[in-house]
């Protein structure tokens, strides 16, 4: 158990250490207003306290994220916590607070302007359209999923499902922030981090242990490289672009700058050790990679989840199985709608105080996702792991742009991005469903668009001033 709790250990270092260095080269400033007190609308700027801010934010950037991603990724081994742990410190919660910070700064804008701001208006517009195709996916995917694992709890048609879950999407959509999420999502963030803690333990408490021999081996069943695979498979608790578009909507709830590192920089740790925990589980539980892959093959990762809880924690675990596989993607779910209507909304420049503003965005939204959510899109899903890194590596050029342009040092974010920046060229290259290349040939291009990529970034962005958003000019609430 050394390495897991070896890992779980880095990852509180990292967010007392190097968190408080991050927060400290971003300058956060307590004096400074948040939108959430100057914007207030009762609506989508919300001041709510800070434990239910950081609730939130995990349960949206979580969701099923950190269960499933990292028992794939099990099936590589030991090694997937080393890229949990790395990815976590280094890129995912550098990613997240910079994306929760910067839209604080910039009046609670989505992700779309926030990269703008930086990034020039090209990469504003590209980044409108690609965020709410990637949320709508979101959204549509943990319908499907839940809808599906209901039919066979009830009886009722997956449809049926379909249709109650869309009208509870919708509501979380146009309803204040306050009246449903900010109410139920502090209890499910918390039964998420009780789940992870409780099977954690009794791993633990029952014997299982981690095979630490295998570290550095091969294991995959599947014969699926780690070189670019994990890096995709392994988002939520490593890294994972999502998150940049759900940091904005508690940065319009963030009551002070100084919860910043514990509500955007902490609730990727808190992800990170959720993530760990699972990756152990999906390992110490079964004996081998190939009786892991053998399980996902019956009922993917739903029915390992199912098998460790229950075997660990009882029936109670089988309770907690069941609201992992089933509300823990909804929650994901109605929070993806919500900021594709943010998203839009501040494309259109509309004002979202009031009720049929709100109506006038959400309805074409969900009557076109519901459209897609009746056809087969399995070939777009399977494009989302690619889409999700692509996203992060953008924001992580973002984030430098902002530090490179105050005048600071912008390697924290320069480095993560060029990696991930490697990672999903090499990747759109080498698989089936990109150019599938040579995985040579395919890396060489990777390694090339990432050191471009540094080069352009510092021909045009480093030295660079930065301007300042309008509200920051004037004092001026919107």
């Amino acid at each position: 158990m050394l390495l897991f709790l070896g890992s779980i250990a880095l990852l509180l270092l990292g967010y007392f250490f190097y968190g408080k260095f991050v927060e400290k080269v971003f300058a956060i400033d307590p004096s400074r207003r948040t939108p959430a007190e100057t914007m207030t609308d009762g609506v989508d700027y919300v001041v709510m306290p800070v434990w239910k801010v950081f609730l939130i934010q995990l349960l949206n950037i979580a969701g099923l994220g950190p269960i499933f991603g990292p028992i794939l990724g099990a099936l590589y081994g030991p090694i997937a916590l080393v890229w949990i742990v790395i990815g976590c410190i280094f890129g995912g919660a550098v990613h997240d607070f910079f994306s929760g910070m910067l839209s604080v700064r910039h009046s609670g804008k989505s992700i779309p302007d926030v990269v703008g701001m930086t990034l020039g208006n090209g990469f504003k517009q590209f980044m409108r359209g690609f965020s709410v195709l990637l949320l709508m996916l979101v959204g549509i995917v943990f319908v499907l999923g839940p809808a599906e694992l209901l039919e066979n709890l009830t009886g009722l048609s997956t449809h049926t499902w379909v249709v109650i879950i869309f009208a509870y999407y919708f509501m979380a959509t146009i309803l204040p922030v306050d009246k449903i999420i900010g109410r139920i999502y502090p209890f499910f963030g918390a039964v998420l981090i009780f789940m992870a803690v409780g099977l954690g333990v009794m791993m633990m408490v029952k014997g299982y242990t981690l095979d630490t021999s295998t570290i550095f081996t091969y294991t995959n069943p599947q014969d699926l490289p780690l070189w670019p695979l994990i890096f995709i498979t392994i988002a939520c608790g490593a890294i994972s672009g999502f998150h940049a578009t759900q940091a904005p909507m508690m940065a319009r709830c963030l009551p002070n700058e100084k919860y910043g590192h514990m509500v955007f920089y902490g609730g990727m740790i808190a992800e990170g050790i959720i993530a760990v925990i699972w990756a152990s589980l999906a390992i110490a539980f079964f004996d081998t990679p190939t009786e892991l892959n053998e399980v996902l093959g019956k009922g993917g990762p739903a029915l390992v989840v199912n098998t460790v809880s229950t075997t660990l924690l009882g029936t109670f675990g089988g309770v907690l199985a069941v609201i992992g596989v089933v509300l823990l993607p909804i929650t994901s779910g109605d929070t993806a709608f919500r900021s594709a209507r943010l998203i839009i909304a501040d494309f259109m420049g509309m004002s979202q105080k009031e009720n049929m503003k709100r109506i006038i965005i959400a309805v074409p939204l969900f009557l076109a996702g519901f459209v897609v959510s009746l056809t087969e899109f399995g070939i777009i899903w399977r494009y989302f792991g690619w889409a999700n890194q692509t996203l992060a590596a953008i924001v992580l050029w973002a984030a430098s742009a902002h530090l490179a342009m105050e005048g600071k040092s912008h390697w924290m974010t320069t480095i993560p991005a060029m990696f991930m920046t490697c990672v999903v060229i090499t990747f759109l290259c080498y698989a089936q469903i990109g150019f599938n290349m040579p995985m040579v040939i395919a890396t060489g291009i990777g390694v090339i668009a990432s050191v471009l990529s540094l080069i352009l970034f510092l021909r045009y962005r480093v030295g660079t001033p930065m301007t300042p958003a309008p509200a920051e000019q004037s004092g001026d609430t919107e």
